[in-house]
């Protein structure tokens, strides 16, 4: 029996292209919607037969990709991939309306959120961003799944992200606060989160932002970090190794947290810098649980904007 599909108008959203493109009642929806398919994979099998996506991919990927193509093969529908530079060979606008008459929606993994937003403006299918400099929704909606799945809960969890002010940070803040969860970002000076974006998420629930990692963690369900050096920053992967060194998840920051916290990397991790060889394989550390869920709620995603 095929799954009732939610219609995207009632949910409040053509496109994805950062966190708030999800209403409140979408950003539920969508976690619940998550927990169904994962539980009962074969109802949606075939919930968008006949209904193909376009990847496309200027940054590498390992998670975001192949559970894309997996989302959609498993929904029953399929993907067209292409790898490098969006514009280099024609305009984003003409990109956008090429694939819209041949495709139901777009998934784009880019460097900068001004082609995002573009590809959105110009397509008339759904586009759906896989990461971007400002954002990473997809990654949020997976992390707060498993902070759901292990606590039961969102309200009154409190989530340290240290590090690097980066995508994930701004995503994790934007999501969280939205959905009760208390979200602390520790950087040094000079890396902290995009500003608007902070007040943006300050306006919508628990923000602390701080250059203390202990303060973050102190009470922390749940210990976040990410690559200290983004692609892209490559040339400033050194200095940053330099400066970010105090700022490493290890086994010794994680006990500031509370006895039942939990580590949270999005990966790929840098073993030996933005976290300890023990922190990844600790009891503790939930990583591939969040792999895991990336599946899942690209595939409600999908559902929802597609179906």
């Amino acid at each position: 029996m095929t799954a009732a599909i939610p219609s995207p108008a009632k949910l409040g959203a053509k496109n994805l292209t950062s966190d708030l493109d999800l209403s409140p009642d979408a950003l539920l929806h969508s976690l619940e919607l998550s927990s169904q398919i994962k539980r009962t994979p074969a109802r949606f099998a075939q919930a968008l037969a006949g209904r193909y996506v376009s990847l496309l991919f200027e940054k590498p990927s390992l998670r975001t990709r192949l559970t894309f193509e997996l989302a959609m093969k498993q929904l029953g529908g399929d993907v067209v991939t292409c790898v490098g530079p969006i514009a280099e060979r024609e305009p984003v606008k003409d990109v956008a309306r090429n694939l819209d008459r041949w495709i139901h929606g777009i998934v784009a993994r880019v460097f900068l959120q001004t082609t995002i937003d573009e590809l959105a403006h110009w397509a008339n299918v759904p586009v759906i961003n896989a990461l971007s400099d400002l954002y990473h929704p997809c990654q949020a909606l997976a992390d707060m799944l498993t902070l759901k799945e292990h606590f039961g809960r969102f309200d009154r969890l409190k989530l340290a992200f240290v590090g690097d002010g980066n995508n994930v940070a701004h995503s994790l803040m934007l999501t969280g606060a939205r959905l009760g969860v208390h979200v602390a970002v520790a950087t040094p000076r000079g890396y902290e989160p995009n500003a608007s974006i902070v007040e943006q998420a300050s306006r919508l629930g628990n923000i602390t932002i701080t250059n203390d990692p202990v303060e973050a963690v102190a009470d922390a369900h749940a210990v976040y970090t990410d690559v200290w050096a983004s692609m892209g920053q490559e040339s400033e992967a050194a200095e940053r190794s330099r400066i970010f060194m105090p700022y490493q998840v290890n086994e010794a920051l994680l006990a500031q947290a509370r006895p039942d916290a939990v580590f949270m990397h999005c990966l790929p991790a840098k073993r030996g810098q933005e976290a300890s060889d023990g922190a990844i394989e600790s009891p503790r550390s939930v990583v591939f649980d969040q792999a895991e869920n990336r599946l899942h709620v690209q595939k409600a995603l999908l559902v929802m904007l597609l179906g």
